[in-house]
C-alpha cells in the first residue's frame, strides 16, 4: 500500500468522481482506476460503486476513508514540522469545537490564528461532543475542545474553565420560573436536551442521580443549537444549557435564562489532543493561543457564564 494511492481514493470519495479527482492530483483518470484498482485488490474488497449520480463509497470504503484522512494527516504533519523547525509555524490545522462553544470562540480564535499565526490555515469543525471524541481518537482532527464528563482521560488534555448551566426558558411561556429554582424544579418542567451521549446530557443526568433525583423530563431529544432555538422560541419547552449558544435571542429578550441553584450545574472545558499522535509545530502553537484566548475571554467576560479555574497551589 502506498501513500499516493492513499491520496487518489481520498481525493475520489471527496469529489465523487473519478476525472474531477484526477485533476486534482494531477494523473490521468486510467492512471487512477488502475491504483485504486490496486488498492482494492490488496485490501480484498470494494472500496467505490459507481453509479449514474456518479461514485460512491461503500461501507468498507467509508470505514477505510477515516483510517485514509488519518493517515494522510498525520503525514502532512510530520512533514511541516520538519519544514517548520527553524521558522514560523505552517501548515494545516485541524480544530474541532462543539456546538455549544463555537459561538463563543470560533470568531476570536480565527482573527487570533489571522493575526499571529499568519502562516498557519486553521480549519474548524463544529461537530456534536460525541463525534468530535471519535475523530480526535481516530487522529482525524488535531484538536478539540471537550467538556469534561469523565470519559477523556484518553487524551492529553489542558483544562481551561468552567462553565455554568442555566435553565432557558421562552420569555412568554405560562410555566417560566421568575427566580432561580432548584435543580429538582429544573428537571420536572419540560426539557429539550441534547441526546445522550452529546453536550450537556450526561452531566445533567449524572448530577441528578448524585442528588437522588429522577432524571429529566425529556419531551425531545435535539442535538442542533439551531434545531433547539427554533423549539424554544415556538414555546415547546425549556433547555439546560449554557447562555452562549443562545445569547442573542436572551439579549432580545425572547428568551430568559435562570440561575439553577442547589446544587448548581457546571462543566469544565479542556482543550484536547491525541497522547498517541504527536501535534505539529502549528498545531502546538494553535493549542498554546486557544488557551490563552480562552482565559482572556473568560476575564474579560465576553464568554459569559464561565470562571477561571483556581490556581494550582
Amino acid at each position: 500500500m502506498e501513500l499516493r494511492q492513499l491520496r487518489y481514493f481520498a481525493a475520489i470519495a471527496k469529489h465523487g468522481s473519478f476525472s474531477k479527482a484526477a485533476e486534482q492530483v494531477f494523473v490521468a483518470q486510467s492512471a487512477l482506476s488502475h491504483q485504486l484498482a490496486q488498492l482494492e485488490a490488496e485490501l480484498g474488497t470494494r472500496l467505490l460503486h459507481r453509479s449514474r449520480r456518479g461514485v460512491e463509497l461503500s461501507e468498507s470504503g467509508r470505514i477505510f476513508l477515516a483510517h485514509a484522512t488519518a493517515i494522510l494527516r498525520q503525514v502532512d504533519d510530520a512533514t511541516a514540522s520538519v519544514r517548520n523547525s527553524a521558522g514560523d509555524p505552517s501548515g494545516k490545522v485541524v480544530f474541532g469545537v462543539p456546538h455549544s462553544a463555537s459561538n463563543a470562540l470560533a470568531l476570536p480564535l480565527l482573527q487570533a490564528v489571522r493575526q499571529h499565526l499568519p502562516k498557519v490555515e486553521l480549519e474548524l469543525t463544529e461537530e456534536l461532543t460525541g463525534n468530535l471524541v471519535q475523530q480526535l481518537r481516530n487522529g482525524q482532527i488535531n484538536l478539540a475542545l471537550l467538556f469534561d464528563d469523565g470519559s477523556i482521560d484518553e487524551f492529553a488534555c489542558e483544562y481551561l474553565l468552567d462553565e455554568e448551566l442555566a435553565l432557558i426558558s421562552p420569555a412568554s411561556a405560562a410555566d417560566r420560573p421568575q427566580a432561580a429554582v432548584s435543580l429538582q424544579q429544573a428537571l420536572l418542567l419540560p426539557l429539550i436536551l441534547p441526546a445522550n451521549p452529546h453536550g450537556v446530557r450526561p452531566i445533567i443526568e449524572a448530577a441528578a442521580r448524585a442528588h437522588g433525583l429522577a432524571g429529566p423530563n425529556v419531551i425531545a431529544d435535539i442535538s442542533s443549537v439551531s434545531i433547539l432555538r427554533t423549539t424554544l422560541l415556538a414555546g415547546l419547552g425549556h433547555t439546560l444549557l449554557p447562555v452562549m449558544p443562545l445569547q442573542h435571542e436572551l439579549a432580545a429578550g425572547t428568551l430568559c435564562a435562570i440561575p439553577v441553584e442547589n446544587p448548581t450545574l457546571t462543566r469544565r472545558l479542556a482543550l484536547c489532543a491525541s497522547k498517541h499522535i504527536p501535534l505539529s509545530a502549528a498545531a502546538t502553537a494553535v493549542a498554546r493561543l486557544t488557551a490563552d484566548l480562552s482565559k482572556n475571554l473568560c476575564a474579560t467576560n465576553i464568554w459569559q457564564g464561565t470562571a477561571l479555574l483556581p490556581e494550582a497551589p
